[in-house]
């Protein structure tokens, strides 16, 4: 599903479960009358969701003019205005909370992720999110990622693999698992297997395994598995941290020479940025 048809789709619903059957308080505004608003943004964060901002007012009508003073990405800082709107008032009126919501969630996980990329620079480690989302708004969760500085893992249970310990302990172990999933995975799709001990890092380095995420690993063994996934495969496998990462620990995560360390509360744990519009005369 390409993007434009995930905005067009969320915004669809939006509008939908907000308006129902109408907008009874738009009513109180005559049908003809135009407005214009500003939308000022209360706290510095980073931009992201203008297109479903955008499309939010358009779906209500196409006539609304949208003039932005800042990008998809930038930096805004707390009263910025970063944009004017112009059409009839009671679509702005209607269309108002739908859009609202999409900017303020979008950018609080641009926000939050380039919180963790900022912290991280320097060592190499990426930042990946996780399929810990929104129902209905993965796509748009991971935009606001990438648009933060982020990496995505695998969109969903289709476009990769992922085998953690249910998935090992049901094929009857680490080998077997990774020999399943060669099987049957599409060429050239990567396969990731999820260790929680030395012993099973060690298992899946002598298996093969291109991709290993190190699930709730100390520091101190997160440097062994570096160490020793160097020693064993010239450090072809990927290593990924995961679990229990915060602001306050990720830079030594990622000083340990792990490549990626994916953080699921960039995308589960959201406090909106506050944004609001109002009319000008």
């Amino acid at each position: 599903m390409s993007l434009n048809h995930e905005i067009l789709n969320n915004v669809t619903k939006s509008l939908s479960e907000d308006i129902g059957t109408d907008d009874l308080t738009a009513l109180l505004i005559k049908s003809e009358e135009s407005a214009a608003a500003t939308v000022i943004c209360r706290e510095k964060s980073i931009l992201c969701g203008t297109q479903w901002f955008d499309t939010c007012f358009k779906q209500i009508s196409p006539q609304t003019e949208i003039r932005w003073f800042a990008e998809e990405g930038d930096v805004i800082s707390a009263g910025q205005k970063i944009c004017e709107i112009k059409g009839n008032a009671r679509s702005l009126l209607t269309a108002e909370r739908s859009a609202l919501n999409f900017l303020q969630t979008l950018s609080a996980i641009a926000t939050q992720t380039k919180s963790y990329v900022d912290e991280v620079l320097g060592t190499g480690a990426l930042i990946v999110d996780t399929r810990k989302t929104l129902p209905g708004l993965r796509l748009a969760q991971k935009y606001a990622v990438r648009c933060g500085g982020g990496l995505n893992h695998r969109l969903g249970l289709y476009d990769g693999i992922l085998i953690k310990e249910n998935h090992i302990m049901s094929a009857g172990g680490i080998e077997s698992a990774l020999k399943a999933a060669e099987l049957i995975a599409p060429k050239g799709l990567i396969i990731q297997i999820e260790v929680e001990t030395r012993d099973e890092l060690f298992k899946a380095l002598s298996a093969g395994a291109k991709m290993i995420l190190l699930d709730n690993f100390s520091l101190e063994d997160l440097s062994y598995a570096v160490t020793l996934t160097a020693d064993l495969t010239n450090k072809e496998t990927v290593l990924e941290a995961s679990g229990g990462i915060t602001l306050g620990n990720v830079r030594k995560i990622a000083e340990t020479g792990v490549d990626r360390i994916s953080i699921g509360s960039i995308t589960k744990h959201v406090r909106a940025i506050d944004f609001s519009m109002n009319f000008i005369n």
